[in-house]
């Protein structure tokens, strides 16, 4: 017993699990009960046949059930010439400690619609299945979106205050994703035809929450949408004239875009960039880094680009380019499909 390695749940938690095994004992009944992310799971009663298949070039961190089956085979290990460490109480321990830690707390006072759930979504990312979050949002749509939003997810809402001042949501990181909710048919698909502001800015927007949702999202630009993804300075490129024509009278990219109502030669689309930011909406230029950074593809049709003279050098960093094929093999994924 005092020649094997032994660490605290709580000193686990805080290493960093990406270069390590993490092996579970546990037979599949229990672990049906609540699995654990990214732990390889070795039944005890099959240890004897199957425990060669872990790598030796990583530790590995053993628990069973309550800790005693998982000192044997981390002895067991060790005599192997494994980096083998066993996790004092097992999964009882582990339960226990997350039930009685004290959450991790999340500010998204201030932040407006998709903010506060892209931040809940980017911070349970990293924590481990079963650690609580608080978050604290003053929003009001935030009440009726968190808890959308876990039941979608899986995660567990515990509790939702609504106060006068600020909203308070603790929120328990999913042991496992519900299988309904990891289908390929919840992908969404968004067709951005139009180029004016306002409606960009909206389907931005919920491609970002579709994103924290887990969600696959594809957003498929064609005809006036195009110039959206332009950039905003000149490239130089070779062009007939028409295309050359074409390409002074679009918009060259996001901050030339106007409005669909009430634009008033540009005066509108100023006036609701200079609200935005005065209620801490974040600006369309923020709501695309968000997309990119969060997995959302960015599809530019190239028949669209062929038709208005639109060169793939002229686009910003991160497109790629498709046809009909892959924006119907993205909707037949997906569960929803908008046309904006």
């Amino acid at each position: 017993m005092d020649e094997i390695k032994h660490i605290s749940i709580e000193e686990f938690l805080k290493l960093d699990r990406s270069g390590l095994t993490l092996l579970d004992l546990r037979e599949p009944d229990q672990v049906l009960l609540g699995a654990v992310e990214g732990a390889v799971n070795i039944p005890f009663s099959r240890a004897a046949k199957e425990l060669d298949k872990l790598p030796k070039d990583k530790p590995v961190y053993v628990f069973c059930q309550e800790g005693s089956l998982s000192t044997e085979i981390t002895e067991l290990l060790q005599d192997w010439d494994y980096d083998a460490t066993n996790l004092d109480g097992g999964w009882r321990a582990w339960q226990k400690w997350l039930q009685e830690a004290q959450p991790q707390k999340l500010d998204a006072k201030g932040l407006k619609c998709p903010g506060p759930i892209v931040k809940t979504a980017d911070t349970l990312r990293a924590m481990t299945n079963g650690q609580r979050l608080l978050i604290e949002a003053t929003e009001d749509a935030f009440a009726s979106d968190i808890a959308v939003w876990c039941q979608r997810t899986g995660n567990k809402l515990l509790k939702l205050e609504v106060g006068p001042e600020r909203i308070e949501a603790l929120v328990e990181k999913a042991e496992a994703p519900a299988p309904a909710l990891t289908a390929a048919q919840n992908d969404k698909t968004f067709v951005v035809f139009s180029g004016d502001l306002d409606k960009t800015i909206a389907a931005f927007i919920m491609a970002n929450g579709a994103a924290a949702m887990g969600r696959k999202v594809t957003m498929f630009f064609t005809f006036w949408g195009l110039n959206i993804l332009r950039r905003p300075e000149k490239v130089s490129v070779i062009k007939s004239f028409i295309e050359r024509m074409f390409g002074l009278m679009m918009p060259r990219g996001t901050k030339k875009l106007g409005l669909s109502r009430m634009n008033m030669g540009g005066l509108g689309a100023k006036m609701i960039r200079a609200i935005m930011k005065e209620k801490g909406v974040s600006s369309l230029e923020e709501l695309i880094d968000s997309a990119r950074e969060h997995g959302v593809r960015l599809v530019a049709c190239q028949m669209s680009m062929d038709i208005m003279g639109i060169k793939k050098e002229e686009l910003i960093d991160g497109v790629e380019l498709g046809g009909v094929s892959t924006f119907l093999g993205s909707g037949e994924q997906s569960d929803m499909s908008l046309f904006i």
